[in-house]
């Protein structure tokens, strides 16, 4: 029996996931969450194999929650199911540890599937994402043509630790107590040494997937 938390803010479409899900008997929905806050507790109390994770919180991000989740249950499986789509998310989704990602369109029998397949510890991308994820990760992976990278200094590093949780620049500063101009100026001076294109880039860099 594979147990499954739902995370989602909008109470209907949460109790519909719900619903259907729990008519599947090989699958037990141990509880639902609305916020990321909520999401880290039900994990901590219910230890679910999969939790299937929306993106647009109103509390954190999904991407942050995930991360968190992770950090407290590494062994839980995190699938995103969300209508955000563009390549910067899932590959942030990615590198915060999720194991899946669909979008809100996919077919019931498409969640069930992906729902069994991370828990049994596989990786689900849905239709169009898993093109997309590759060509991406392709580029992203190429040789830099300008040698090795200069390390970071340890303030350089927590900033790029926040930066592959999905942090924003105002994340960032009110957690290591700088001013977000500040914040900028390292994520500015983190892109060059890593020689690194975005954001995105770095956090790859920063898990060793690029």
């Amino acid at each position: 029996m594979t147990k499954v938390l739902v995370v989602d803010d909008h109470p209907i479409f949460r109790g519909g996931l719900v619903g259907m899900l729990q008519t599947v008997a090989d699958l037990d929905v141990v509880a639902g969450a609305g916020t990321a806050a909520e999401a880290v507790d039900a994990v901590l109390r219910h230890r679910p194999d999969v939790v299937l994770m929306d993106l647009n919180l109103p509390d954190r991000s999904g991407v942050e929650a995930t991360a968190e989740v992770l950090r407290r249950a590494p062994a839980t499986a995190v699938l995103v199911l969300t209508m955000v789509d563009d390549d910067d998310t899932v590959l942030s989704a990615l590198v915060a540890g999720a194991r899946g990602y669909l979008l809100k369109g996919a077919s019931a029998a498409d969640v069930v599937a992906a729902v069994r397949t991370v828990g049994a510890g596989g990786a689900v991308f849905g239709a169009g994402v898993a093109g997309r994820l590759l060509d991406r990760a392709v580029a992203l992976g190429r040789p830099s043509p300008l040698g090795p990278v200069e390390p970071l200094t340890p303030r350089e590093q927590e900033v790029l630790d926040q930066i592959a949780l999905g942090a924003s620049n105002a994340a960032i500063a009110r957690q290591l107590g700088l001013s977000v101009k500040t914040v900028q100026n390292h994520v500015s001076r983190i892109l060059d040494k890593l020689q690194a294109g975005d954001r995105t880039q770095a956090a790859l860099r920063a898990r060793g997937l690029s």
